[in-house]
């Protein structure tokens, strides 16, 4: 670290750069925290977590004995023996409350403008619009069925639309400015366990299913344009924008110098009919293409049969998580896969991640950093970072007595969250010091101490 202050001191990093040294050298350092402690309200297991997305100050959690509670992790309410800050719940709403959940409670969000308000989802068949500062409930929707998962999307202007995955075939959007459900998406074949917002469009949604399928659906037309395959591969990322770039002109220059006849229209051959007329080949086929897309647009909007019964993972769909680009996309299945998609391309990357086995019996909740580059999974009893390029284990996080159901990385703090069937929420942070900058910090001491008071 010292080095990396000393270089950006003398201008030899560039400023991002530096960050993002920091950044990584304190992501590869997180452990359990030794001075930060979640005081959990909880009498159930720990369903779904989320940080504030505006101040990065207030936790919301959600638990399966229907209770949903926030912490404020930045201000500590007690302090035991000035080494660990102990946080405990701001507010608990439980079955108790006039308006609260009967069932567990399987998702929680935050509204993306404010903390004013917070979303939840349970399997009671309701969500639940919440005033923050109130506690009470200002709007109410009836699904068909359990939720499993709920979602906003942190980029939209131009709506105020809930996703809402339940054990119904239908992704249904509540929205908030009407109190109504805006319209109903159909196209999988079982529950929906798994929605995500793209993280680069306010009108894309991503959806996995039971059935083993991951839509796209563009909000504004009818039926979902791309299902993900699994069979359709390509070997690791794609390369950068620039060197594709680079990469396109060469070849075209390439091209040009080797047919430099090229720019010239040929003239489409002619044959004679019985009548003397000339008449082009390229007419009827030309007519018969236009035939065959109108057909293919009648079996489904902009797919094909074949492809609408793609599968992406051998089970059902059990978390998703866009990067921060919004150029990839991470998937768990009940297959105990973990799967990076290449979004533009539609491609399973072949990442192979080292994941022995995920609990299959309720949705899991994954984490990406700031900067895409690992990736946090509830494992069982443990929570894993993976590279996301690499598929290789960089960190077991151990702390947990049962198993782990949601992650979530506070790119504020850089810390992590992770909540289980314990009835805990952990801290995971970066340490303090590492051995050399503790052993820098003492010999500073021991210098500090060997000097003089006195002036010369």
């Amino acid at each position: 670290m010292w080095k990396e202050i000393g270089d950006r001191e003398f201008g030899k990093l560039r400023p991002n750069l530096f960050s993002s040294r920091i950044k990584s050298g304190r992501n590869s350092s997180i452990q359990l925290s030794n001075h930060k402690e979640i005081v959990s309200a909880h009498r159930g297991s720990v369903n779904s977590l989320q940080v504030d997305l505006t101040e990065g100050r207030y936790l919301l959690a959600g638990a399966a004995d229907s209770s949903v509670a926030v912490y404020d992790v930045q201000c500590a309410s007690h302090e035991g023996n000035g080494l660990i800050a102990r946080h405990k719940s701001l507010f608990v709403v439980d079955k108790q409350h006039e308006h609260g959940h009967k069932y567990a409670i399987s998702s929680v969000t935050w509204y993306p403008i404010d903390t004013g308000l917070f979303i939840t989802g349970s399997y009671d068949h309701h969500i639940n619009v919440w005033d923050t500062n109130t506690t009470q409930v200002v709007m109410d929707f009836k699904m068909p069925g359990k939720v499993y998962r709920t979602a906003m999307s942190s980029l939209a202007t131009s709506h105020m639309l809930i996703a809402a995955g339940t054990e119904d075939v239908q992704v249904r959007l509540c929205d908030i400015a009407s109190g109504a459900f805006a319209h109903t998406l159909s196209g999988h074949r079982d529950g929906v366990m798994s929605v995500e917002w793209s993280s680069s469009s306010e009108w894309i949604l991503i959806t996995g299913g039971c059935d083993g399928a991951i839509r796209f659906w563009d909000i504004r037309r009818a039926g979902c344009f791309h299902v993900l395959d699994q069979s359709r591969s390509q070997l690791g990322r794609r390369p950068p924008l620039l060197v594709r770039s680079t990469a396109n002109k060469v070849i075209t220059s390439k091209s040009s110098s080797i047919n430099p006849s090229s720019s010239v229209k040929s003239r489409p051959p002619q044959r004679k009919t019985n009548n003397g007329n000339s008449s082009k080949h390229g007419g009827l086929n030309k007519h018969s293409s236009q035939l065959k897309g109108s057909v293919k647009q009648r079996l489904h909007p902009g797919m094909l049969s074949t492809q609408d019964r793609a599968t992406a993972h051998y089970g059902a769909v059990f978390g998703l998580r866009a990067t921060g680009d919004g150029m990839y996309l991470l998937s768990a299945g009940s297959d105990s896969r973990l799967r990076l998609w290449d979004i533009e391309s539609g491609c399973n990357t072949l990442v192979n991640f080292e994941i022995t086995r995920l609990q299959t019996s309720k949705p899991l909740q994954l984490a990406t950093t700031q900067d895409s580059a690992l990736v946090f999974v509830p494992c069982m009893t443990t929570a894993k970072a993976f590279d996301m390029w690499s598929g290789k284990t960089l960190m077991n996080f151990r702390g947990h007595y049962e198993n782990v159901n949601c992650c979530w990385y506070s790119a504020q703090d850089q810390e992590l969250y992770t909540g289980g069937n314990d009835r805990q929420i952990l801290v995971w942070s970066p340490s303090n010091f590492t051995t050399g900058e503790v052993d820098e910090w003492r010999k500073g001491q021991g210098a500090a101490l060997d000097q003089d008071n006195w002036s010369d």
